[in-house]
């Protein structure tokens, strides 16, 4: 089993329009999340580096989400860029020369490598031109990605059972999608699981975001999620 204190298994996406949106969330959370998932919304609306140091500050970790694919010397300039600002996970979706270059310049970052979006199903890898199912698609990028020395994957819990047979413990499994109950018909996210279900498969970590931030009560709502990670890692 992994060293991860259990109150920071649960990440909490900042997926807001701006720095002061993401701020008054957080502070509606207060000590019912310690972790922080800031993405590709808030890098667009600015001040991305000041709210990271407002988080770390407070005691938080953090999650970079933003998935670079460039040529494998920018990935790699891109990844140095987030050393020594405090910056726990950060993502890299690309081949096997991306993969690589972030991994030889991570330093004390951790490289999460994407697998399969948990928004695409079969029918859009398909389209896609991809000629394998989901898992094994998975299992591909996932194995490329431990050679590649990267800390671990986005993954579905759909497919963390598999990560796990395969790999067992030697890369972290950071799961979103997750849904407390059936997903709406609107809803962009396709491969889901529950809190409970993510970490029973495998999971080390979850990612979420709407359920917590769109809930009436959000922090009520993450301290639900986080009671139920106690009884899957009680002591």
């Amino acid at each position: 089993m992994k060293r991860i204190p259990r109150e920071e298994r649960l990440i909490a996406a900042l997926d807001v329009a701006s720095a002061e949106q993401a701020k008054s969330l957080v502070e509606c959370l207060g000590d019912s999340v310690r972790f922080y998932k800031v993405g590709l919304e808030l890098f667009m609306a600015g001040g991305m580096f000041e709210l990271i140091d407002w988080l770390t500050k407070k005691g938080n970790r953090v999650f970079t989400d933003l998935k670079f694919f460039d040529i494998p010397e920018t990935v790699a300039a891109a990844v140095r860029g987030l050393r020594n600002r405090g910056v726990t996970f950060a993502t890299v979706h690309g081949n096997q020369a991306m993969l690589e270059a972030a991994g030889e310049a991570k330093g004390e970052v951790k490289i999460l490598a994407v697998t399969v979006l948990t928004s695409l199903d079969q029918g859009d890898l398909d389209d896609l031109g991809f000629r394998c199912d989901v898992e094994k698609l998975v299992l591909s990028r996932a194995r490329r990605a431990l050679e590649a020395g990267c800390d671990g994957v986005i993954a579905s819990g759909i497919e963390a059972p598999a990560l796990r047979r395969e790999l067992g413990e030697r890369l972290l499994v950071v799961t979103p999608g997750i849904r407390p109950v059936q997903n709406r018909p609107s809803d962009d996210q396709k491969r889901t699981v529950d809190v409970a279900q993510a970490f029973a498969n495998g999971a080390d970590y979850i990612v979420v975001g709407r359920p917590i931030r769109q809930a009436a009560d959000p922090r009520a709502a993450a301290q639900a999620m986080q009671e139920t990670i106690a009884r899957v890692f009680p002591g």
